[in-house]
């Protein structure tokens, strides 16, 4: 009796352990890991207007671009019932100054207004 409770519980473990690590290892945020993302229904002309306005507005930090640095930052926010963002602040990022400029530039970002206020996450890719 006690082996079945043993073998049960080691099973639900490493059932469970296997569920975590596969999602660390993708190193996305969930919901853009089917490669859209949420907050971009509030935004006129949506996806590929945000990614645009980001990609543009972008000012390379010096130290980054010095030491060739690349990869993405993330930025997390609250979406008000206005379209306002508060709460903006930095998730991940890879260093140089990229977090900073990544912040500022979302904060640029002007959302219709949702009804309703809701956290989204926003990546920031730098590439030379």
């Amino acid at each position: 009796m006690k082996v079945k409770h043993i073998l049960v519980g080691a099973f639900f473990a490493f059932c469970t352990a296997g569920a975590f690590t596969s999602q660390a290892q993708t190193g996305k945020p969930a919901a853009a890991q089917n490669g859209k993302l949420p907050v971009a229904e509030h935004y006129t002309g949506g996806q590929d207007s945000l990614v645009a306005h980001i990609q543009r507005n972008i000012q390379y930090p010096a130290l980054a671009k010095r030491n060739r640095m690349q990869g993405q930052c993330i930025i997390g926010f609250t979406l008000q019932e206005d379209g306002s963002i508060t709460n903006a602040k930095i998730l991940k990022e890879f260093g140089g100054g990229t977090g900073q400029e990544a912040l500022r530039v979302v904060k640029l970002l002007k959302f219709n207004a949702p009804g309703y206020s809701q956290q989204y996450s926003v990546p920031v890719n730098f590439k030379l």
